[in-house]
């Protein structure tokens, strides 16, 4: 398992990726992109609408190797769906699984969720583990506009 920490995200993150600042508190990115631009610049519009809560990167030894994050604040239900994202040269190292852990305990302690949803596409097994080690249940199939069929998941807290 790898010695990975979250680090709540901030705008000042989110500059700093999209080539608009330096690096805050010291950080290093990955050699690889941790996600496209588009992605980033999304994540930054939505993290004011999470109330400060429930967006992360994932640090290792310094380094931004991924984020993962609620993708929009919980619902009536207190369900809040979560994706994440690994850097390309930092993928098959455990970062994923002990971030979705990791961001378990966090939702634990979140008084407005007391569920974890999140989606799959059919071919990406590794997200699929990740989601397993967890504790996370296949809960039916659904239809993503980009990505096409995939499976939904849920971890009820």
């Amino acid at each position: 398992m790898s010695d990975l920490v979250l680090i709540p995200s901030t705008d000042a993150h989110f500059a700093w990726m999209l080539d608009e600042a330096s690096a805050p508190d010291g950080l290093q990115r990955s050699p690889g992109r941790v996600d496209e631009p588009w992605v980033l610049k999304w994540l930054r519009r939505t993290l004011p609408r999470l109330g400060g809560r429930g967006g992360y990167l994932m640090v290792v030894d310094g380094e931004v190797v991924g984020m993962i994050s609620y993708k929009v604040p919980p619902n009536a239900e207190r369900e809040v769906e979560i994706g994440y994202g690994v850097a390309a040269d930092r993928r098959r190292r455990g970062h994923a699984t002990r971030a979705v852990a990791l961001l378990i305990e966090a939702a634990r302690d979140d008084d407005r969720v007391d569920a974890l949803v999140a989606e799959t596409t059919l071919a990406n097994l590794p997200s699929q583990r990740a989601l397993e080690a967890n504790g996370f249940r296949q809960t039916g199939r659904g239809m993503d506009d980009d990505e096409g069929e995939v499976i939904v998941w849920r971890l009820d807290l």
